[in-house]
């Protein structure tokens, strides 16, 4: 399992994280056997967020109450989770009161005195960066959230965060996938008037921006086709990039999954796989992924494979 650095974070990062979305109605030694598999599988990341399952802080709590973990447990792993999402509305709040409130409620679900790192979930269109940076400054203070970051965020809404914002922003959490990959596919073909895909959409660049920002481009939904609309593998609409999958996963000697999480690890971003399995057969076929190194031909033939333009 290949690792990267996060500024705040001790140990390595594994580039391929456990998230946790789906947990709830998994019984104990179901979620025990997920996280165990994804351990043995150099996986000690989990990705969290409080609006996860049924109720608030639902996930969470589960993998507290199945996992019971001991303090040198606890040490030996990264906890992340998320907050901003108000799901009565639905609404989204960074406001002081509701960071501080959601993290509280996260540190109870979980069991845990402190957070590894707490993301941004999506722009707040009403975010005030003061209130935003007193909520991190205190949480930080308190030893309750070690390191910070967003999701889905563009470059100038970081921007307008770190006006206020002191810490070190590490992560920020962005749909891709081979498949959904505008955020890359805009750089390539840009400047080609009349391509759809070089019109730069949410201020553009955010893959150059956190590279140039050292910060880590998280990918979840990395199997989607598209904005939650089923899975590209096997899917017969992507049968082209199917069979460009198959072909390399045959070479490679690893499942078709290995191969969709090998080219996000291949990009020289650093970025780190989101994988929301509940099997644990497809969390350690994944992860297979990061150890597969795919040359520029292969990463370029499954990128236009999946549609896209290369002029």
């Amino acid at each position: 399992m290949k690792t990267i650095r996060l500024t705040g974070i001790d140990r390595p990062a594994p580039d391929v994280v456990l998230g946790l979305m789906r947990i709830q109605d998994l019984d104990d030694d179901a979620v025990r056997t997920l996280v165990r598999t994804a351990r043995d599988a150099g996986i000690d990341f989990f990705d969290h967020a409080d609006v996860y399952g049924r109720d608030m802080h639902g996930c969470e709590r589960r993998f507290a109450e199945a996992m019971r973990l001991s303090p040198s447990e606890r040490e030996q792993i990264t906890i992340q989770t998320k907050a901003g999402i108000v799901r009565e509305g639905p609404y989204f709040d960074f406001s002081y009161e509701h960071l501080i409130e959601a993290v509280e409620g996260s540190l109870r679900a979980l069991e845990t005195d402190y957070i590894d790192i707490l993301l941004l979930h999506r722009p707040d269109a009403l975010v005030e960066p003061d209130e935003v940076a007193r909520a991190f400054d205190e949480l930080e203070a308190a030893g309750k959230v070690r390191a910070f970051g967003v999701s889905n965020h563009t470059p100038r809404q970081i921007d307008l965060l770190k006006k206020s914002v002191r810490q070190q922003l590490v992560a920020n959490q962005i749909q891709l996938s081979i498949t959904h990959a505008p955020s890359i596919a805009q750089g390539v073909a840009a400047n080609m008037q009349g391509e759809q895909q070089s019109v730069t959409l949410d201020s553009g660049g955010i893959v150059d921006y956190c590279r140039l920002h050292d910060i880590a481009i998280q990918a979840w939904s990395p199997f989607q086709a598209g904005f939650f609309n089923g899975v590209f593998l096997g899917s017969p609409d992507y049968a082209d990039l199917n069979a460009v999958i198959d072909r390399l996963a045959a070479a490679y000697d690893v499942p078709p999954i290995a191969i969709a999480v090998a080219w996000i690890t291949r990009h020289p971003a650093a970025m780190q796989v989101v994988l929301g399995t509940t099997t644990p057969e497809r969390v350690s076929g994944a992860a297979q992924g990061s150890d597969v190194a795919l040359t520029r031909a292969e990463w370029y033939e499954l990128f236009r494979a999946a549609g896209y333009r290369v002029p």
